[in-house]
C-alpha cells in the first residue's frame, strides 16, 4: 500500500479550517479531499475515486481529523459535499462515502451535473465521442479497442446520484467564492475562501493539468483552459493554493505563468513536427511527442496532443490537407499541414 502524505490543516484569515485529506485514488496516484470547518455547515470537498483503497483512506482521514486534531464531529455530521469537477478521481467515491453522511447534500457545477445525475448515459455518449475522435486521429482499429478498455476500466462501479444544488461562476455561498474554470473539465470550479484558493485540477504545483480536445467534450479544450487561467490570474489576493493533487502552492500566479509557458512549448512542438512531416495525423504527432508512454497514458497523450492540434487549427495555424479523402469517406483520419 502506498505511503500517503500527512493530513494538514490550514486556517484562513477569516477562521475557516481546511483539512487536507489524502487518498490513493488509483494505484500510486494520490488525490486530496478537503474538509471545511467554519464555511457554513460541515462541508467535504471531493470524495476520491471509490477505487481500491480510496474510500478506506478518506474515511480513516476523517477519523484522524477527529481523533488526532481534536475536532468534535462525527462523519455523519457532514451536511454538504461539493464536487469540484466531474472526473472520477474526485467524485467516484460518492457511492461508498455518502452512505456515511445520510444528511449530506451534493453540489456540483451545472455543466457537470449530468455526470452525477445521468452517469450511465454520460459514459455511453462520451465513449462514442472518444471512438469517433480516435478514428479522426488515425488510431489503428485494434488499438482503439484497447484504449477504450483503458478508458472504461475504473468507471463500472459508479452509478447515478441526486444533485441537491449547482454552482455558477461568481456564486458566493457561506464565504466560499466559486470560480468556473472550464478546460480540464467542463464544470471545473475553483473555490476561494479568504486568501486560500482550492484549485482542484485547474492549477497544480508540479503537473501541467491534462487537456483533451473539445471535439470530445464541450467546454474542454486548450482555448477554454487558457481563458480560465487568465480568469484566475485577474483575481488578486490568493496567497495559498490547495490543488486536488500534489502539494500546497505558495505562488498561484507564478504557477499560472509556468503552466501557460508549458502549453505554449507544446504548441511549438506540434508546429515543428507538422512542419517537418508530410501531413501527419494526430496519432503520428503523438508518437513523436510521447514515444515511450504505455497503458492508460497512451490515451492521455493522444488527448493532450489532440487538444493542442485543435487549438492550432481553431486559430488558423494548421489546416487539413486531405480534403478529397474527407469528402469521399465517412470518418477518415485528418492530416494537417502548416497554414
Amino acid at each position: 500500500m502506498i505511503r500517503l502524505p500527512k493530513i494538514e490543516c490550514f486556517t484562513t484569515s477569516g477562521g475557516v479550517k481546511i483539512y487536507r485529506i489524502p487518498c490513493e485514488v488509483f494505484p500510486g496516484f494520490v488525490a486530496f479531499a478537503h474538509l471545511l470547518f467554519g464555511a457554513g455547515p460541515l462541508t467535504l470537498v471531493d470524495v476520491g475515486s471509490g477505487y481500491g483503497h480510496s474510500d478506506e483512506h478518506l474515511l480513516a482521514g476523517l477519523e484522524t481529523v477527529r481523533d488526532k486534531f481534536g475536532e468534535k464531529f462525527q462523519v455523519a455530521d457532514i451536511q454538504r459535499i461539493i464536487i469540484t469537477h466531474g472526473h472520477i478521481d474526485h467524485f467516484g467515491g460518492l457511492r461508498g462515502i455518502a452512505q456515511h453522511m445520510p444528511d449530506a447534500v451534493i453540489g456540483i457545477h451545472s455543466l457537470d451535473r449530468r455526470v452525477l445525475s445521468h452517469y450511465e448515459q454520460r459514459v455511453i455518449v462520451a465513449t462514442k465521442s472518444l471512438r469517433f475522435y480516435m478514428q479522426r486521429a488515425g488510431v489503428n482499429p485494434d488499438d482503439q479497442a484497447e484504449l477504450l478498455m483503458w478508458y472504461g476500466f475504473s468507471k463500472k462501479h459508479v452509478h447515478n446520484f441526486d444533485v441537491g444544488f449547482t454552482m455558477a461562476d461568481g456564486d458566493e455561498i457561506d464565504g466560499m467564492r466559486f470560480i468556473h474554470t472550464p478546460g480540464h473539465c467542463p464544470g471545473q470550479v475553483c473555490i476561494g475562501i479568504d486568501e486560500v484558493l482550492l484549485t482542484a485540477d485547474h492549477i497544480l504545483p508540479l503537473t501541467t493539468p491534462h487537456q483533451a480536445p473539445e471535439r470530445i467534450t464541450s467546454y474542454t479544450g486548450l482555448g477554454h483552459y487558457f481563458e480560465s487561467l487568465d480568469k484566475v490570474a485577474r483575481i488578486p489576493g490568493y496567497e495559498l493554493g490547495l490543488g486536488g493533487h500534489e502539494g500546497p502552492m505558495r505562488d498561484i500566479y507564478g504557477r499560472i505563468v509556468d503552466i501557460r509557458r508549458s502549453h505554449e512549448k507544446k504548441l511549438d512542438q506540434v508546429m515543428a513536427i507538422v512542419n517537418e512531416s508530410d501531413g501527419p495525423t494526430i496519432q503520428q504527432i503523438t508518437d513523436k511527442m510521447y514515444p515511450r508512454v504505455e497503458g492508460f497514458h497512451v490515451l492521455l497523450a493522444l488527448e493532450e496532443v489532440g487538444a493542442h492540434v485543435e487549438y492550432l487549427y481553431q486559430h488558423g495555424d494548421l489546416v487539413v490537407c486531405n480534403v478529397e479523402e474527407i469528402e469521399r469517406e465517412d470518418n477518415p483520419a485528418l492530416r494537417f499541414i502548416i497554414a
